[in-house]
Order: C-alpha cells, then sequence, then structure tokens
C-alpha cells in the first residue's frame, strides 16, 4: 500500500514543516486536494501556495482536482510537474481528451469517482488511465466517515482494471485509517489518501507506517 496524506488536514501555519515532516515520515506521495467553491462547496489550495508545497516536499505530488473548468486548472498546476493529476469523471464533457492532454504534459493522468458515480463510468478510459481515485466519503471536507459501501465499488473496479489495465492503480480518499487498510487492500486498494488520520497522530512516521500495509 503506497500512502498520499492529505494536506488539507495540515496546520496551514506551519505548512512547510508539517510538507517536510510527512516526507521524512516515510509517505509515498503528497496529496493536494484543490476545490474551487463550484464544484464542491470549499475553497483551497491555488498555484502559489501548491508551488511552495512542490519546492518543500521530497515525494512527488498527487493533485486532486475538485473544480469547474479542468483544463484551465491543469495548465495552472502541470508546470510543478506533479506525479499525478487527477479530475472528476462527473464534471468533464470531454474526458479521453482530458487524459491525453495531461499525458502530453509529461504528467500520469487519472480519474475521480464520486461516491455515488459507479465503477463502470469509467470502463471506457481505463486503458488510458495511470489511476483512477475512489471517493470514500463526498468531496470538500477533510474528517468525514468512511462510507462502507464503497468497498463492493472497488472490487468491481479492481475486476475491471485487471481485465483492461493492471498497471492502472486504484487510490482511496476519504475516512481511511488502521482500522479499515487491510480491508481496502484486500479489496484491491494500491494507494489510500489519509488527512486526519496522519496529521492528528502524535506521530506522523507511526501512523504512515500502519498504513504501509
Amino acid at each position: 500500500m503506497l500512502v498520499a496524506p492529505s494536506i488539507l488536514s495540515a496546520d496551514f501555519g506551519n505548512l512547510e514543516r508539517d510538507v517536510r515532516a510527512i516526507c521524512d515520515a516515510g509517505c509515498d506521495f503528497v496529496h493536494v486536494d484543490v476545490m474551487d467553491g463550484h464544484f464542491v462547496p470549499n475553497m483551497t489550495l491555488g498555484p502559489v501556495v501548491v508551488s511552495a508545497i512542490a519546492k518543500a516536499a521530497t515525494k512527488p505530488l498527487d493533485i486532486h482536482l475538485m473544480v469547474q473548468n479542468n483544463t484551465f486548472f491543469v495548465d495552472l498546476f502541470a508546470p510543478l510537474k506533479p506525479e499525478f493529476i487527477s479530475f472528476h469523471i462527473e464534471e468533464e464533457k470531454n474526458p479521453h481528451r482530458l487524459v491525453q492532454y495531461i499525458r502530453s504534459l509529461g504528467i500520469k493522468p487519472a480519474v475521480v469517482l464520486n461516491p455515488h458515480t459507479p465503477a463502470e463510468a469509467i470502463e471506457y478510459l481505463l486503458e488510458d488511465l495511470d489511476m483512477v481515485l475512489v471517493m470514500s466519503v463526498n468531496p470538500g471536507f477533510g474528517g468525514q466517515k468512511f462510507i462502507p459501501t464503497v468497498v463492493e465499488k472497488i472490487q468491481r473496479l479492481k475486476v475491471l482494471r485487471d481485465r483492461i489495465n493492471p498497471n492502472c492503480l486504484i487510490e482511496i480518499d476519504g475516512g481511511v485509517g488502521s482500522s479499515n487498510i487491510q480491508m481496502l487492500a484486500s479489496a484491491g486498494v494500491d494507494v489510500c489518501v489519509a488527512g486526519s488520520y496522519v496529521f492528528t497522530a502524535d506521530d506522523y512516521k507511526t501512523a504512515i507506517d500502519s498504513l504501509h500495509v
């Protein structure tokens, strides 16, 4: 299991310290939630702040766009050369074109599924993706409880992934911790996003290590 702590739960008054701390503690990616106040009822990070995060991080960025006008935001963040840029299938009218565009920028494209969106919605895109992010909470805010029905969707997605594109990673975001990580790994998850679980821990390394199952 690869671990991508969500910077949304960090101490924004000490952002550089927290970014360096999770990297030193052994995370695999730094997960960056970008919200525009339109697709979700919250606003978070713009390119100036994410640029500072990128400079502090010694691990690759995993940028999750929760926005309208995806291409505009891809162009804002592409110069930072993150490992992944993911966008919500629910918001994109031309997802295949955007996937190809992200890849043309030298970035791995990923697609996000909200809790109500079935795994089958992205079956036709799977062969072109490097990762699928499954939301196990409703997007927009950190600290929410895990939606257990998402596990069945992950299992269905894994069947599709294994048949169409075995190299595509499955990532989960929302309510992840040591109590459910083994179940998620068994269901087929390759990457977990953990925000409050990591950043409220007394020791970041202990928390991250507990997710490396």
